[in-house]
């Protein structure tokens, strides 16, 4: 791998600027320390903040025209492109992801939902007008009645360290090309990345204010940016424990909340899509081990043929190769901290101890000594009470559950404080779409899925608020103006 990007400090208002602290980043492949980061000052944080409230204020952004937004937009995004190599060395570096996922997933899947966020808000309505019948009138004469789509304001962006690059720019991108002013914060864990977007902005010619980056090492500066009265929205992705801590932080001043927060989706098999286990077995622990919010790591399967899903589901995971990602042949790594390898090793443990079978997997890799690594792991549930099957693990654990027929697979699927994602697979696509109609979910792939920029994604129930991406995602990013425009008599 090449070196890692450049960026070490925040940038402020238009400026690079070096705190006091340092945040040290460490390889949660090897254990080994990758750099250290200048930790963003709490007064320069609220510096971020008012500095947001002004560009706002006077326009120097929202009142652009929208294509000039978009010209500019497009330079900023050529300029992260143009740091391709560093910014997959740094995602690999902080965060422990394969390349081919740091580039295709991350940086390439980012990148398409960003640009296609501008060209979606281009293709939109921002204004409607219609004339008012003057029968509907209360009083006066009215000509015109004006419905405006306008930009909330001032913007705080909290991503996760497990996509802090594609998660980044699809908040930070729909928030500018709508006009606010965005003051982003990424994970402690993986900060480095999210520098890029300072330079890019400063290179790219964003007025001071419009966007801030900043980094800390706690939790400080997260409360500063969603309680302090001159932010108007927060958006966030993150754990439902986190989340509800924001939602309370902002109630206060009654902002706008985003929350994309935990899941534990369900895959549905039907009983002629068996065979095709394994392949979405895989795909909840390739590339990510585990960790995505909308991973569906609840496997349900018609109960007579739940053996023969468990041990194919055990054969594909022998097949993966768990090591450092740099290694040849790596197809896995590892998770982000000690703390989260931890919290896989409690779960199996209760898993087991509430009547679950580890058919594979369970434990630590032999002869991976350094580095936060997990088996890929298999566990036979009797049934859907158990906590393996309640809780997100964000882990590379994957629960296979049976199920007597369709209403029972249904049933297991939506009992869950979650409801953000699922898949449903089937060779009757009829028969596989109308029980996807039934899933208490926010997106449910049947037979296939997507990630794009015009497709809108969001959770139900505990696993968040709102929507991201698609004419939802933008509009998120808006209030709603009535203008009622009359005759003076």
């Amino acid at each position: 791998m090449g070196d890692i990007i450049p960026e070490r400090r925040s940038y402020v208002a238009g400026k690079w600027v070096e705190g006091d602290e340092v945040l040290a980043v460490e390889n949660p492949a090897d254990e080994t320390h990758v750099t250290d980061v200048s930790v963003t000052p709490l007064t320069e944080i609220e510096r971020a903040v008012t500095e947001a409230r002004d560009s706002f204020d006077r326009g120097v952004w929202a009142d652009l025209p929208v294509r000039e937004r978009a010209r500019i937009l497009g330079d900023f995004l050529d300029h992260v492109e143009a740091s391709r190599e560093a910014m997959i060395a740094t995602m690999v570096a902080e965060a422990g992801q394969p390349p081919t996922f740091a580039e295709r997933s991350q940086l390439g899947g980012g990148m398409a939902v960003a640009r296609g966020a501008i060209e979606l808000y281009l293709t939109m309505s921002h204004e409607e007008s219609n004339p008012v019948p003057v029968d509907d009138l209360v009083r006066g004469r009215v000509a015109l009645s004006i419905r405006r789509h306008e930009p909330v304001g001032v913007v705080t962006a909290i991503t996760p360290y497990n996509g802090a690059i594609v998660m980044a720019l699809q908040k930070i991108v729909p928030a500018l090309i709508a006009g606010n002013s965005v003051v982003l914060r990424p994970s402690p864990l993986t900060p480095i990345s999210s520098l890029i977007f300072g330079a890019a902005a400063d290179a790219a010619g964003i007025p001071p204010g419009v966007l801030s980056v900043v980094v800390e090492g706690g939790s400080a500066g997260a409360e500063l940016l969603t309680t302090h009265p001159a932010v108007d929205m927060v958006s966030f992705t993150g754990s439902s424990v986190v989340g509800r801590r924001i939602l309370a932080q902002g109630a206060a001043t009654v902002k706008r909340v985003a929350l994309e927060l935990g899941g534990k989706s369900a895959q549905i098999y039907l009983d002629d899509a068996v065979g095709k286990v394994a392949a979405g077995a895989m795909a909840v622990v390739a590339s990510t081990a585990g960790q995505a919010c909308v991973a569906a790591t609840r496997m349900l399967v018609p109960e007579d043929r739940k053996a023969e899903v468990v041990e194919a589901v055990s054969a594909a995971y022998a097949r993966i190769t768990v090591g450092h990602p740099t290694a040849a042949g790596t197809t896995m790594g590892p998770v982000i901290s000690g703390p989260q390898r931890d919290r896989c090793e409690r779960f199996v443990a209760l898993a087991v101890e509430n009547g679950g079978k580890v058919a594979f997997g369970g434990s630590r890799p032999a002869g991976l000594d350094r580095g936060y690594y997990f088996e890929p792991t298999v566990l036979d549930l009797p049934g859907n009470d158990n906590p393996a099957a309640q809780e997100e693990i964000f882990g590379p654990v994957i629960s296979i559950i049976g199920y007597r027929d369709i209403d029972d697979a249904v049933r297991i699927a939506n009992d869950s404080p979650y409801g953000l994602s699922g898949q449903v697979y089937g060779a009757d696509t009829a028969t596989a779409t109308a029980i996807a109609r039934r899933l208490r979910t926010g997106a449910v792939n049947v037979n296939t899925a997507v990630f794009s920029a015009y497709a809108p994604g969001g959770g139900y129930k505990q696993s968040g608020l709102g929507r991201e991406r698609g004419p939802d995602g933008i509009r998120a990013f808006q209030e709603v103006k009535h203008l009622v425009i009359g005759e003076l008599r």
